[in-house]
């Protein structure tokens, strides 16, 4: 449980926390007004709101403060371990919870879209962006194999670390069954 009281599942049902959380990755150490400046579609009370939200419910810790004018400010580390559902959490929870996650995840992959697309130089053909969308005919047992290949690849590259030449890359994968099966 979190400081707040709060899981998880209750924390990040907003656009603007999950985009914070993905501003944060890498081990990135940033102040409000920066996370300001990188959203600059999200109003700076919301932005202080959210952050706010995030660190009393154990996600973000403070780095260290200092005084700028008259105004104490904090920069922030996000802890990574907290963003995490627990694998029970998930199975317990109910359908309008799965929709409302579900809903707030693609929300935020809109979100982040756009941004990506508001900014001088976007070239979705050069970045090699894709939303790629298929349908797959699996049996059990193929089903297990692809979720383990796809968390595979994409856990091996969630340790790395920001460096020049490497940029932030948003992967939202989506799986479920169109159908029941036969």
């Amino acid at each position: 449980m979190r400081p707040s009281g709060m899981d998880t599942v209750e924390l990040f049902p907003h656009p603007v926390r999950l985009r914070i959380v993905h501003a944060m990755s890498g081990g990135r150490a940033l102040t409000t007004g920066e996370l300001c400046k990188r959203f600059p579609d999200v109003p700076k009370a919301t932005m202080y709101r959210h952050v706010a939200a995030l660190h009393d419910g154990g996600v973000l810790e403070i780095v260290d403060e200092r005084r700028v004018h008259s105004v104490l400010e904090r920069r922030y580390r996000l802890l990574e371990a907290n963003t995490r559902i627990d694998p029970d959490r998930i199975a317990s929870m109910s359908a309008d919870e799965h929709r409302r996650l579900f809903g707030v995840a693609m929300a935020t992959l809109l979100a982040e879209f756009n941004a990506y697309l508001d900014r001088d130089g976007s070239d979705p053909a050069a970045d090699q962006v894709s939303y790629l969308q298929t349908t797959l005919w699996l049996d059990p047992g193929e089903l297990a194999e692809l979720v383990a290949d796809v968390r595979a690849a994409i856990k091996a590259r969630t340790r790395n670390e920001p460096s020049p030449g490497r940029s932030p890359h948003l992967i939202s994968p989506v799986l479920f069954p169109t159908e029941p099966p036969t």
